[in-house]
């Protein structure tokens, strides 16, 4: 829960109270800025009361000061306040929620899951998605299956962030979806777990035919440490595109593999710099001589992130 700070003279409450019943709206906007200054209960509440406001700039001003406020209360109003006949405070409302880190803040939130709108329900999810509360975790599965699909993708970073390894299953089959958004989502999704499986279904990914699948793919291989997938993420070096190929670099040199130090050495003369500078550190991570000669005939590169990395290279090789 958060410490609410007390405003330092009750007079200056009083004041903005007075202020917020005031006919114009442009008063009461002013009103509610002065509040978000505080943190403390009493300015919460005359906050959650703004949303009551026939004005649309004062109820827009009251979402973006309840980013504040941490607080059960306050993701309940957000919560409601996205189904405001306002767009931008609708907008205000969610961008504040997804700032929430209290996981008590989910308790109320969990309810809105199942809205009829599926901007109400995307909003959600993504501020379930930092709460990290497991009660969120059942509505996540069930949002799996959503018609839409920025809804899905929420569902399916919820289900990550909470790294529950009983819902493998279920990210595996969406590593599958129809939606490249979630395909791609999913994959990363399964990061927290190294497991034969989940090897495999990144090895589906890195054949996707959307690149962008692809590439998170190949990220992925490298943070669960998949050596199995050693020769597709060398195969993964000649992707048609270069990101994809920068992401295979890189986790060549997260598994350390020395049967890729050959396959390595042409991207250390690539045009794009991106490549030879993830080419020099996978190469420095690998450490093997073999690799040596490559780096030596690289150094002097024009772009100095590049050289920086391969001199780092050489030096780890001479060092091992």
């Amino acid at each position: 829960m958060p410490v609410f700070e007390e405003l330092e003279d009750e007079t200056d409450l009083e004041d903005i109270l007075e202020r917020l019943k005031d006919s114009d709206s442009l008063v009461r906007k002013v009103a509610v800025l002065d509040l978000a200054e505080n943190t403390d209960q009493s300015s919460l509440n005359a906050l959650i009361n703004c949303f009551d406001d026939n004005a649309a700039e004062v109820r827009l001003e009251a979402a973006r000061a309840l980013e504040a406020f941490d607080d059960p209360a306050a993701a309940q109003c957000l919560a409601e306040a996205l189904d405001d006949s306002d767009e931008a405070t609708r907008e205000a409302a969610a961008y504040s929620l997804a700032e929430f880190k209290n996981p008590e803040c989910a308790v109320p939130l969990v309810n809105f899951v199942d809205s009829t709108s599926t901007f109400v329900r995307a909003s959600i999810l993504r501020a379930l998605r930092e709460l990290r509360n497991p009660i969120s975790l059942s509505g996540a599965l069930k949002a799996l299956a959503d018609d839409h699909a920025s809804v899905r993708v929420e569902a399916v970073t919820v289900i990550g962030y909470l790294q529950d390894k009983t819902t493998l299953p279920a990210l595996i089959q969406v590593t599958q979806d129809e939606s490249a958004d979630v395909r791609r989502s999913a994959i990363r999704s399964l990061a927290f777990c190294d497991e034969d499986l989940v090897v495999k279904a990144l090895l589906k990914g890195l054949s996707d035919e959307v690149w962008s699948v692809r590439e998170a793919a190949a990220e992925t291989l490298g943070r669960v440490k998949g050596k199995s997938a050693t020769n597709e993420m060398i195969d993964a070096l000649e992707d048609p595109y270069w990101q994809v190929r920068v992401k295979a670099a890189r986790s060549l040199g997260q598994i350390k593999a020395v049967s890729a130090v050959h396959a390595l050495a042409p991207s250390l003369l690539h045009d794009i710099s991106n490549l030879r500078k993830e080419a020099a550190a996978a190469l420095g991570e690998i450490a093997h001589s073999s690799a040596l000669s490559y780096l030596e005939k690289a150094e002097g590169d024009p772009d100095p992130d590049v050289n920086k990395n391969i001199r780092w290279a050489i030096s780890q090789i001479k060092a091992a």
